[in-house]
């Protein structure tokens, strides 16, 4: 049963307070309940910019496939869309640096109980037009099964809800990961085949890519003055966008990311 508009409300409501909820996971009880109740069955990956994986190649090539191209594969084989009036994180944290009414963007057959004054059923001309004013404002997409949608939403079944979201500082889960017991939050991981690094010639420990808003995953650390990426980086690349220097690199290692990244997905969720 899709949530009503006061419940919607309520969860912005409490937003702000969705780091120390998530701190509960740590204690053997709280994970076992948030594990089942909210994460059970979870399998996301942030996508790298495509902008930052162009810049970094060696030799781009015409026919260079880029990680976006992951979402608009499903896009086409989708049988509904939905796209969100709202960001329900951006607007539940007040965000003023990026566009609070760009939202979700849902894909199977459960879309057709959200809400509909929530957001609207879309074509896929729509939804590719959605994606790239998404990466064309600089935010970074996360795509897969997240249970929590469909607890938030009130719609089922998770198999035939696939998410895309379009994560700014203000994301959910880009806020909670370093909250979460680990074994929940690994259920959010870098997409297969990125490899993030930093090169200890040209970094100068100027600690602008350890900052919070920079590093939403708090994955990065300052060591004898150098930076340090543990394994807790979600391969989104903000780093090397920011870094003055160019000392963080990017690269994409496995020729085959794509459809090893689709094939993770439809193991997940069948979105035709």
């Amino acid at each position: 049963m899709s949530r009503p508009l006061w419940f919607v409300n309520l969860l912005k409501h409490y937003f702000p307070y969705r780091k120390k909820i998530a701190a509960l996971s740590q204690n053997i009880i709280g994970k076992k309940l948030m594990d089942l109740f909210l994460f059970n069955g979870d399998s996301m990956f942030y996508l790298p910019k495509d902008k930052i994986v162009i810049e970094e190649a060696i030799t781009p090539q015409e026919n260079m496939v880029l990680p976006s191209e992951i979402v608009h594969h499903f896009v086409d084989q989708a049988n509904y869309l939905w796209i969100m009036n709202n960001c329900i994180c951006r607007q539940g944290d007040d965000c003023q640096d990026y566009p609070q009414d760009l939202g979700c963007l849902f894909m199977g057959e459960a879309v057709l109980q959200i809400n509909p004054k929530l957001g609207k059923l879309v074509d896929k001309e729509q939804a590719h037009q959605h994606i790239q004013r998404a990466q064309d404002e600089g935010l970074v997409h996360l795509i897969g099964r997240n249970k929590l949608d469909s607890i938030w939403m009130g719609v089922g079944p998770g198999t035939k809800l696939l998410t895309v979201c379009n994560c700014c500082p203000c994301c959910c889960l880009f806020k909670i990961l370093p909250d979460l017991h680990p074994e929940i939050s690994d259920s959010v991981r870098r997409m297969p085949g990125v490899e993030v690094w930093v090169d200890p010639e040209l970094c100068i420990g100027c600690g602008l890519c350890a900052r919070e808003e920079v590093c939403f995953v708090e994955a990065i650390t300052m060591e004898n003055n150098q930076s340090v990426i543990g394994d807790g980086c979600r391969g989104c690349g903000r780093c090397v966008e920011i870094c003055k220097k160019d000392a963080i690199k990017i690269k994409i290692t496995d020729a085959s990311f794509m459809l090893t990244s689709i094939d993770k997905i439809n193991r997940k969720v069948d979105v035709s």
